[in-house]
């Protein structure tokens, strides 16, 4: 659709004439998010200042019809923010403020553009932890990593973002201001609405506010690295570093095409000759932590690993870390478009799952290389491709990508364990849930938002 000159000028009524914007420049800009193949035009973009701003655009939208889509750093890699209908993208950056952070109660409130490296910098200056850690945590804003029910480098030992987050603010579609939970770990009164919106990828409200838990930040932490000669090695040693009753607080593997891309890209000094590397880590007391990297150490070298050792220094340590966080850049300079996908298996089956991507790779004659969360399952295959003109090469990396999401189903996994749905994993969601769950969605979809402007297209649209 394309906004008629006196809606255009009643949006510029409600949030001022510099805030709303659509020059051909900035509709191209907000087109696409983080996600290779999806890109739609908006026909606005909007950067509301307030709450009450993002209440009377959304008055507005529903009166119009106008779909509306919530934004935050657009960093997300299901295309959750792409503008299918066209419509208007809502951007949320300019709500960036940190309102509390309260070392007596474990909480902070902040508004939902704040970048989730912020808060983690904010709680540690007051010697807490802000456990959520998703890869693109410097842009990542913590009402998108919300919305998405984001997951990171630590979901083994401290979960995804629906552990952390304890209330909301939320404006419905027809502009009511509801707020969901508070600050209270314990609070069972009525349906869990904070639980149901996080993950809701801005289909039921736009988040304004949020209460977040925070722990005491550990003491120490220190990592290692595993090398293996198979990616199904690695994954077979992920069971038995679980038997050997650690839970570390790091847990994640590369094969060789990342070990490759990203030793050419950061030069440090990663194996060259190993099919997979695990890269473990830990946190709390320095000698439980020492305790634990020797246990976890021993039960890789007991499942065969060429070579296991441990971080000598911090700055070591981190590097290790930036290593795994920059897999997907790295990948992406071999290629025109990098498509990466994720899927989940229950842990004992990774090693298998990952035989499995290596099949359908070979079958659909693409290059997919894969590195993720071990210690929970998330495996994250991903194709390289030249072009995304090369129509032919796209279409077999789509048909590789839907035989490994069949793949996770039949072994007891999940189409997503962290990215979220959004429009590029919607094909498979009736495989997942089953139509029955699919039509309580659009039910509850219906409930929230009656004329349906929010994010269409997407979950239960």
């Amino acid at each position: 659709m394309t906004l008629p000159a006196p809606l255009l000028a009643e949006l510029r009524g409600i949030v001022g004439a510099d805030d709303v914007h659509d020059t051909t420049g900035d509709l191209v800009a907000y087109s696409r998010d983080a996600t290779p193949l999806f890109s739609h035009a908006p026909d606005a973009v909007v950067f509301p200042a307030d709450t009450a701003e993002v209440a009377a655009v959304l008055v507005w939208a529903s009166r119009h019809g106008v779909p509306v889509v919530p934004r935050g750093g657009g960093s997300n890699l299901c295309a959750a923010t792409v503008p299918l209908r066209g419509g208007i993208v809502l951007v949320l950056t300019r709500l960036d403020r940190i309102l509390e952070v309260s070392a007596d109660e474990l909480l902070a409130r902040v508004q939902p553009g704040v970048t989730s490296a912020t808060l983690a910098d904010a709680a540690a200056a007051r010697s807490l932890l802000w456990a959520p850690d998703p890869g693109s945590r410097t842009v990542a804003t913590v009402g998108g990593t919300i919305a998405t029910c984001a997951g990171g480098l630590r979901g083994l030992k401290y979960g995804v973002t629906r552990n952390y987050v304890l209330g909301l603010e939320a404006v419905l579609a027809t502009g009511e201001v509801i707020r969901t939970g508070g600050r209270l770990w314990k609070d069972v009164a009525g349906y869990d609405l904070t639980r149901l919106l996080t993950g809701s990828e801005g289909t039921l409200a736009v988040l304004t506010e949020a209460t977040v838990a925070l722990l005491p930040a550990p003491e120490s932490s220190n990592t290692g690295v595993a090398y293996f000669r198979t990616l199904a090695d690695a994954g077979a040693a992920v069971a038995e570093v679980i038997r050997a009753g650690v839970l570390p607080a790091t847990l994640e593997f590369l094969d060789r095409a990342c070990i490759d891309a990203v030793e050419d890209f950061a030069h440090l000094g990663l194996r060259a000759d190993a099919g997979a590397l695990l890269l473990f880590g830990d946190d709390g007391p320095p000698d439980m932590v020492a305790r634990n990297l020797d246990r976890i150490g021993a039960a890789c070298a007991d499942a065969g690993a060429i070579e296991v050792t441990t971080a000598r220094e911090v700055a070591q340590a981190e590097a290790l870390l930036a290593a795994r966080r920059c897999a997907l850049p790295a990948l992406s300079r071999r290629g025109g478009v990098t498509i990466l996908e994720d899927a989940t298996v229950p842990r004992p089956r990774i090693a298998e799952m990952v035989d499995r991507i290596d099949a359908v790779a070979a079958r659909h004659d693409v290059r997919i290389a894969t590195f993720g969360h071990a210690g929970d399952g998330n495996l994250h295959p991903t194709c390289v491709l030249g072009s995304a003109d090369d129509t032919d090469a796209v279409r077999r990396a789509e048909a590789a990508f839907s035989d490994i999401f069949a793949a996770a189903l039949e072994l007891g996994g999940t189409i997503t364990g962290e990215h979220g749905v959004g429009a590029a994993k919607l094909p498979f969601l009736a495989d997942r849930l089953g139509g029955d769950q699919l039509a309580l969605l659009r039910r509850i979809k219906a409930a929230f938002d009656p004329a349906g402007i929010l994010n269409p297209g997407k979950l239960g649209s």
